[in-house]
């Protein structure tokens, strides 16, 4: 599926689930990733991840370069802490484009946010990572994790053009280990992947979602 799907498409929406009840694994438990605190929050609900997830992402760092290691930045997150992120993106939205309709509005804040009552990380399925060396240098992927479109844009594509030789061949290789691991990404976010939510099943033509909103 070649398209630039966004989170409030319908399509989306329409997927139905069929929870799986995996639980969610601690991924600072997992030897084969880094997982950096800069987004912790004091229950460590950041670092958490669906256990089948968190498996396909040990096959991915099996299928990095000799020296380079997967740096995850955020896992799971709470349907309250999404849904505040989302609103304050729209309210940002909002104030600079006064004249966008309501629904313009949540339409391009999905673009780089979840919809709350769809967001994988709300299902425990998405990870946002980079690329760091075996030493914890955090490698150039073109923009930082979690940058948004009005900050480079529209940079932070997963195909975008205007990055650096470096940072594309960075993309590549991060991409080509976690589609081979059988993850899946939102094509607006270079960062974003995951595995068994409404996104993945219609990107990969599931029947289903395995994953559901999950409560740490």
């Amino acid at each position: 599926m070649s398209e630039i799907i966004l989170m409030n498409d319908p399509r989306v929406a329409g997927v139905p689930v069929h929870e799986s009840d995996e639980p969610l694994v601690d991924m600072r438990e997992l030897s084969f990733l880094r997982v950096d605190a800069r987004l912790a929050d004091p229950a460590g609900t950041y670092a958490l991840l669906r256990e089948g997830a968190a498996w396909r992402l040990a096959r991915a760092a099996r299928l990095l370069p000799e020296g380079l290691r997967l740096l995850v930045t955020e896992g799971y997150r709470p349907l309250a802490l999404q849904q505040s992120h989302f609103e304050r993106y729209v309210a940002e939205l909002r104030a600079s484009h006064p004249d966008w309709s309501e629904s313009y509005l949540r339409s391009r804040a999905s673009r780089s946010l979840s919809p709350p009552e769809l967001g994988p990380h709300v299902a425990g399925a998405a990870v946002d990572l980079t690329l760091c060396t075996t030493a914890g240098a955090e490698l150039d992927l073109g923009t930082p994790v979690n940058a948004s479109p009005e900050e480079n844009d529209g940079a932070c594509r997963t195909s975008a053009a205007d990055i650096t030789a470096t940072a594309r061949r960075n993309r590549r290789t991060l991409s080509a280990a976690l589609t081979t691991a059988g993850l899946t990404h939102h094509p607006t976010q270079w960062w974003h992947w995951s595995y068994g939510d409404r996104y993945w099943a219609l990107r990969t033509g599931a029947q289903a979602a395995l994953y559901g909103p999950a409560d740490a």
